[in-house]
């Protein structure tokens, strides 16, 4: 405990010397700030999903700007001096919660004390898992900086869809002018996922095979609202290490199970996950956990739903 307190009043320095320095930076340079907008509801997101969310909903009353760049793991990131300071000026700060961002408590306590920034976590409302996969209901005495908490709610379209309201939430509570606007624009995109689930849930109920291996533990909750067995090689964490006993593990669940696919992800490397398909003698296929986009998916225009297509037509080849 004593370690652990001083772990917190460490990183709780370090975020005094962060907001410090943005005020240092923002009177040296305009480059922190060169994003936001004056005529906007400016909305500062975590990480991707949020970002899709915040910009359809918002659309051209709103001033997205995403915190973490194009082709960085979400879970690899951590703020810098300037993220504070554009933040503390926008309106809005929107974070996944349910452990995701393991540095907004610290995030938020850096934020000088004048802010009007308005925060919430976006995975209110939505029954989260555990690393055991075990359920139970996200609430003020949930403590967000669990590490068994499985904090990739958005990877279900039902989750998103609880997530969206949330988002539509939010921006009415900062901008309750463009009310009717947010609410319109929330409708279409309801529709959107609507639709995607629609989707998972008749196309995943029609066939027999139920069980997918993937390379990073990121799929519960799709695993658990459409009806698939998740087994993975590595844990909540994309740069958890399994034991080499985990694989042999998985490998003889593969042979045993008729497995024909080791999914792997795009901004993670894919040796683990092709070390297993040669050991087990199987091929390997994408499946996206849309923590966020490659450069080259942003050039093609893709976003959250056409990526949950593609992982959709990945699933039903991986359990033909």
């Amino acid at each position: 405990m004593k370690l652990a307190m001083r772990g917190l009043s460490k990183a709780r320095y370090t975020l005094i010397m962060i907001a410090a320095m943005a005020l240092i930076i923002a009177g040296c340079s305009n480059s922190a700030s060169s994003k936001l907008s004056d005529d906007k509801t400016n909305v500062v997101t975590s990480f991707y999903p949020l970002y899709y969310l915040a910009s359809e909903i918002g659309g051209e009353y709103a001033n997205v700007i995403n915190l973490v760049p194009t082709g960085v793991e979400p879970h690899e990131w951590s703020p810098k001096s300037r993220d504070l300071d554009t933040a503390a000026k926008a309106q809005l700060l929107l974070y996944n919660g349910a452990g995701l961002e393991g540095w907004i408590d610290d995030f938020l306590e850096g934020l000088p004390k004048n802010t009007e920034l308005m925060t919430g976590a976006m995975s209110e409302g939505i029954t989260l898992l555990d690393g055991n996969s075990e359920e139970h209901e996200e609430d003020d005495d949930h403590d967000h900086g669990d590490l068994d908490v499985d904090p990739h709610t958005w990877v279900s379209p039902k989750s998103m869809l609880v997530m969206a309201d949330n988002v539509k939430q939010m921006l009415i509570k900062a901008d309750a002018a463009h009310e009717e606007q947010y609410s319109a624009n929330y409708e279409k995109l309801v529709e959107q996922l609507k639709t995607l689930d629609e989707q998972y849930t008749r196309e995943l109920g029609a066939v027999q095979k139920k069980d997918i291996i993937v390379s990073h533990q990121a799929f519960g909750y799709l695993a658990r609202d459409y009806g698939l067995n998740e087994q993975s090689i590595m844990g909540l964490s994309p740069d958890s290490e399994p034991r080499a006993q985990d694989l042999l593990n998985l490998a003889k669940f593969v042979k045993e199970n008729g497995v024909k696919y080791i999914f792997f992800e795009e901004l993670v490397s894919s040796t683990l996950a092709e070390t297993l398909a040669n050991e087990a003698d199987v091929q390997t296929l994408v499946l996206n956990p849309v923590e966020g986009l490659t450069d080259k998916q942003q050039k093609n225009g893709d976003n959250y739903v056409t990526i949950m297509e593609s992982n959709l037509q990945n699933l039903l080849k991986a359990l033909q």
